[in-house]
């Protein structure tokens, strides 16, 4: 008994330093991701001020930091942020839908698969640039354009590699499911889709980040708002704060979203 109890306080002692190492690691990751972060700003704002670099093309730090205190000041930043934001979601819902039940429906139709499968890779490789100026003459201008160019850029190679991933599922345990009497919908259902749920979380997160690229695609061509107009206007008017703190807001919006589909994927493994 006394032995069992030491050995219950030496397995909680080794747990404990191990949860500790593990914090500890993560910790000095987020100090030395900020350490470059500042030291990049750093050395940014104090080339502008020795006058290394020309402010008038590089901006500064500080310049974007007034620039955006500015348009938050105005509403300005919520208003093209929002839209972005709102459009960059919705192409990344509707992505994800179609893109998963396009793969289940590829996978269940083997045949439909060998027939569509060229036509797909075929689509993905097509630079999506080249579709905008076609979706403006479909659809006209407006966020129903631009929600579809960031589908475009994102929906072909998803169907593709969840396809993909639905093949490479143990082919032992589809046999087990078939040979106690279950049919090819039940082999979906209870084997392929729940096999593939870190496939589909690691899907997601490649996702976020192409939605986002083909609505800025689309703002640049068919917008009058959003973060995307704001860089092509500030480009055109030699607005360079503009120009550089829109940037930096896609960069701030891509890790926010990047990081909730992150947070899911973690939630997931600790569930399991």
């Amino acid at each position: 008994m006394i032995f069992q109890t030491k050995k219950n306080k030496n397995d909680l002692t080794s747990q404990q330093s191990y949860i500790l190492a593990h914090r500890r690691h993560h910790h000095r990751i987020a100090f030395f991701r900020l350490l470059i972060l500042l030291l990049f700003l750093g050395l940014w704002e104090m080339a502008t001020r020795a006058g290394y670099i020309d402010i008038f093309f590089f901006s500064s730090p500080s310049a974007v930091v007034r620039y955006l205190y500015q348009m938050i000041l105005d509403a300005s930043f919520f208003k093209h942020t929002g839209i972005t934001l709102l459009e960059t979601v919705v192409s990344f819902l509707l992505v994800t839908v179609f893109g998963l039940l396009a793969a289940m429906l590829l996978w269940y139709q083997s045949s439909l698969s060998e027939i569509l499968e060229p036509y797909l890779v075929v689509l993905n490789s097509l630079p999506k640039s080249a579709l905008a100026p076609l979706l403006i003459v479909w659809l006209g201008t407006g966020s129903k354009t631009i929600i579809v160019a960031g589908i475009s850029v994102a929906v072909f190679g998803s169907v593709i590699s969840l396809y993909t991933g639905f093949c490479q599922v143990d082919e032992e345990l589809l046999k087990l499911i078939l040979t106690l009497g279950g049919t090819r919908r039940d082999a979906l259902f209870k084997v392929i889709l729940p096999s593939s749920v870190p496939l589909i979380l690691s899907n997601m997160k490649v996702n976020i980040g192409l939605c986002l690229v083909g609505v800025i695609i689309g703002e640049f061509l068919a917008a009058r708002r959003g973060l995307g107009y704001l860089i092509i206007y500030g480009s055109q008017v030699f607005q360079l704060n503009m120009l550089i703190t829109s940037i930096i807001i896609l960069c701030a919006i891509a890790m926010i979203l990047y990081k909730l589909i992150q947070s899911l994927e973690h939630s997931y493994k600790k569930k399991k």
